[in-house]
């Protein structure tokens, strides 16, 4: 949990910081060149990290998102010719928030840490308040965006490619949207709660009606903190199955494996742009997960950063995940452009930190929703009245997909935001009022 002091955001071509930084930043408005010039001015040398934990992941740092269509500015030729029009109602390319102090929970010890004096003094501010009355939520049932036959035509299309030789596969999604009015961390809460996300965020300080919550189960990026800081996890998902059925069904699938497999080696290859050579390893090529509402086949790449890589120069290598555009990634982008109705916006980019200390954790921003609504400044801050949310959902297309069954593994993804549609998200608003943004 934490506060920022500062945003850095690039939209619409230009590069903004707002806020106070340690340090000046001269912006050149390439994006991943502005990214590690706000991130140097805020590092912190190892040996002036906290002696009471120095390998604690967050010791201050960024926490944002950067959106999917991030990567047409990285790689112009990943557009199609006509695209699908003005970047998401206004979602910045990158906007990530500098907190220099933190409340870090540690699940194995079930221990707070405070980065920072005053982090712990907002802390006990916050949960001492009393005054404050919870703000039951109410969100719609959801409507997709697209008729069934629809979503169906798009997959059909995308075959047609893969057998044409332009492609190995594409993840192709739909969008869901639903009406919402009432407390953003209510519905955290709830949504948290149910899905247990193994990554999931929560992000408020997004402007005055815009809010992410993510209940992503996918690691995109991961590097520790010194002295592990060269050491790079991605963990891909391909393969999906309603937890209620048997998870032999999708460890036997091979389809699904075949599936995972394209990705592996797609984001071998991206690793290897950045990682020292013969470092990229495969630990683990297939694994099935079970999360509290589906079966997932997961695998792990792990490998070795050269000397001197910096943030920008992996996200310049490595974005967006290959789980969520295909192989070839470039000619895969290109053709989701040309079939989605909607440019993504934060979906399918990712959602994280990378704290001063050098640590980095990055989410593939699936199962997550964006909400915008108005807010009165007679509210508290995570109210919005008049809201919407927006929810997409994609599959992985090969040549052997059919259509109505990546149909049913879109709806089975959302199985999440059809739960709690019909619940009052009242519950728990207690504990809402007390958490910082």
């Amino acid at each position: 949990m934490a506060s920022p002091c500062a945003v850095f955001r690039f939209q619409q071509g230009r590069s903004r910081v707002d806020g106070n930084l340690p340090d000046d930043v001269a912006l050149t408005h390439d994006p991943l060149r502005d990214l590690d010039a706000v991130l140097a001015s805020t590092s912190l040398n190892p040996h002036d990290l906290p002696p009471a934990n120095p390998r604690l992941p967050f010791q201050g740092g960024w926490i944002g998102n950067i959106s999917y269509d991030l990567g047409r500015v990285i790689e112009p030729r990943a557009a199609h010719q006509v695209t699908a029009g003005p970047v998401d109602r206004g979602w910045p390319l990158i906007e990530l928030a500098w907190c220099p102090e933190a409340l870090v929970f540690d699940h194995v010890n079930c221990q707070w840490t405070a980065i920072g004096h005053s982090a712990a003094v907002q802390w006990i501010r916050w949960r001492d308040t009393t005054a404050l009355e919870g703000t039951p939520c109410r969100l719609d049932d959801i409507e997709t965006e697209i008729a069934p036959r629809e979503y169906e035509r798009m997959v059909a299309r995308t075959i047609e490619y893969i057998v044409a030789g332009d492609i190995f596969q594409a993840n192709i999604a739909q969008r869901f949207h639903a009406g919402f009015d009432g407390s953003t961390r209510a519905l955290a809460l709830a949504a948290f709660e149910r899905a247990q996300p193994w990554y999931g965020a929560y992000l408020e300080s997004l402007g005055s009606g815009r809010r992410l919550l993510s209940l992503s189960p996918e690691l995109f990026l991961q590097t520790g903190p010194p002295p592990h800081s060269r050491r790079i996890i991605t963990r891909p998902i391909k393969g999906t199955r309603p937890a209620s059925s048997n998870a032999r069904e999708l460890r036997d699938s091979t389809k699904d494996q075949a599936e995972l497999n394209m990705i592996v080696d797609l984001m071998r290859n991206d690793l290897g742009r950045v990682c020292e050579f013969g470092s990229v390893r495969v630990p683990h090529p297939r694994l099935i997960e079970t999360h509290p509402t589906v079966h997932h086949g997961v695998a792990e790449i792990t490998g070795t950063l050269r000397d001197g890589t910096s943030a920008g120069d992996i996200l310049r290598a490595t974005f967006p995940p290959g789980s969520v555009t295909g192989a070839p990634k470039i000619r895969a982008m290109q053709i989701i452009d040309e079939l989605e109705s909607n440019m993504r916006g934060p979906y399918c980019g990712a959602i994280g930190f990378i704290s001063d200390c050098g640590a980095m954790t990055l989410n593939v921003a699936i199962r997550t929703l964006l909400l915008e609504g108005r807010r009165d400044d007679s509210d508290r801050c995570d109210v919005l009245h008049d809201g919407a949310v927006s929810y997409s959902a994609g599959a992985g297309i090969v040549a052997d997909s059919i259509p109505a069954r990546e149909l049913q593994e879109t709806l089975d993804k959302a199985a999440v935001l059809r739960e709690l549609a019909p619940r009052q998200c009242a519950a728990s608003v207690d504990a809402a009022t007390s958490a910082p943004a």
